[in-house]
């Protein structure tokens, strides 16, 4: 036991509480210097991104209204920070801790898999929660929780045979991740995962597999594998990083979809090949470019970054350079989906909590228990997702109308202009 928690427990019972008092009390502190610490890292990780007045454009904004959670140890109090974003990257708080759908647990059994998703590892778990409802906490041994992997690994199994013969999508969002996880085969195992929007705006899973390091050949077999069980066409726009696998694949596989580079990886790699003292300044000249209001104003903010340091950082200019058109393809889409479409954000937040979990399993792992386990974090996340903005004018695009600079147009004339005609 640390110092700090060691001082903690003496002012709780320095505090005359009865035993129930007492383990709520400790329980609510523990989780909320717990939120607290996800809230610092998440600032930290936005500490330098900037708005075009050089301010911090993630900040911290209030908290939503306390709520109670219902535990094994009684309800328990907690207050969650809220963040407020003036990047345009939609960037948001959310608790992996104690998530906005998290209200209460009926049962002990029933808090086993959310321990364990949210870091507790198997052989700790009975002592997390020995510490909140003491020595009756029963049935936590490992094997329980093997039990559960086994189920986690059944359920994603049964999940990637489903029909997709119905299934129809707009957009994806398309990232990789490399977790650090050694299989029985590979240690260059890699999580590889697809998330679509529907025609009626709203989001869901659409791919959990695995491959080696990204490659073509991984992203090529899950692509063949949605088209095998009845997928008819790729979506109208993907978006991901610069991963040259999923792209070749996609364009062999599906290959009426555009492509869309991720601005905020796009970002990371610029700024990679600058030297610190002129970060701050590329970064404010590049969100010039994503945030322009027309393609063209776009094109004249590109031309003027790469004026402005390809002499000095040619390398920099040219990792822009490079994927200018791809970079701007959203301008052809709602402008009302710009925000959602310019980043993978969508999916950056649920790799954080696979990220949190897997790197706390650093044991060789069997295939389907680390497919189960992203499956299993993956579906508690998506309970969070909401439609994007604007869902009305997917019925343009399935309709087939054009849009240039986010506005529908026919006849080389916006829609609206027409109209008024």
């Amino acid at each position: 036991m640390s110092k700090d928690t060691e001082k903690a427990v003496v002012g709780l019972l320095g505090a005359g509480l009865g035993l129930d008092d007492l383990v709520r009390q400790g329980a609510r502190q523990v989780i909320q210097q717990a939120i607290e610490a996800e809230l610092a890292e998440l600032m930290e990780r936005f500490a330098n991104v900037k708005t075009m007045h050089g301010q911090r454009a993630v900040v911290r904004n209030g908290y939503l209204p306390e709520r109670d959670v219902l535990t094994a140890a009684g309800p328990i109090q907690v207050k969650v920070p809220k963040v407020r974003d003036r990047s345009g990257f939609g960037v948001k708080f959310n608790s992996t801790i104690v998530p906005p759908y998290v209200r209460k647990s009926p049962r002990v059994s029933a808090a086993l898999p959310w321990l364990y998703l949210k870091g507790i590892s198997t052989g700790d778990m009975g002592e997390a929660l020995k510490v909140l409802v003491g020595d009756d906490a029963k049935g936590l041994s490992a094997n329980v929780v093997s039990r559960l992997k086994a189920q986690w690994a059944e359920d994603h199994a049964a999940w990637s045979k489903r029909d997709l013969s119905e299934s129809h999508y707009v957009y994806w969002w398309v990232d990789g991740i490399h977790t650090g996880l050694r299989s029985e085969n590979s240690d260059g195992q890699c999580l590889l995962v697809i998330i679509g929007v529907r025609p009626d705006g709203s989001k869901e899973r659409v791919a959990i597999g695995d491959g080696y390091r990204e490659t073509k050949a991984s992203w090529l077999e899950l692509l063949l594998d949605l088209k095998k069980r009845g997928l008819k066409a790729g979506p109208r726009l993907a978006v991901g990083d610069g991963a040259m696998g999923f792209w070749a694949a996609l364009e062999e596989v599906f290959p009426t979809t555009r492509g869309q580079r991720c601005w905020f990886h796009k970002m990371g790699n610029v700024l990679n090949a600058l030297p610190k003292s002129q970060q701050a300044r590329a970064k404010a000249d590049m969100q010039s470019i994503w945030m322009a209001a027309t393609r063209a104003e776009a094109h004249a903010a590109f031309d003027r970054f790469v004026s402005i340091y390809a002499a000095k950082y040619p390398k920099a200019a040219e990792t822009l350079k490079k994927d200018r058109e791809s970079l701007l393809a959203f301008y052809e889409f709602p402008a009302e989906h710009w925000q959602h479409l310019r980043t993978t954000n969508a999916i950056e937040s649920t790799f954080a909590t696979v990220r949190h979990r897997t790197t706390r399993t650093r044991n060789c792992v069997s295939r389907p228990t680390f497919l189960g386990l992203a499956f299993k974090l993956i579906e508690e996340a998506e309970k969070t997702w909401r439609r994007i903005n604007g869902p009305e004018k997917i019925k343009l695009l399935l309709e087939g109308v054009a849009f240039k600079d986010g506005e529908p147009v026919q006849d080389d004339r916006p829609v609206q202009q027409k109209l008024a005609a």
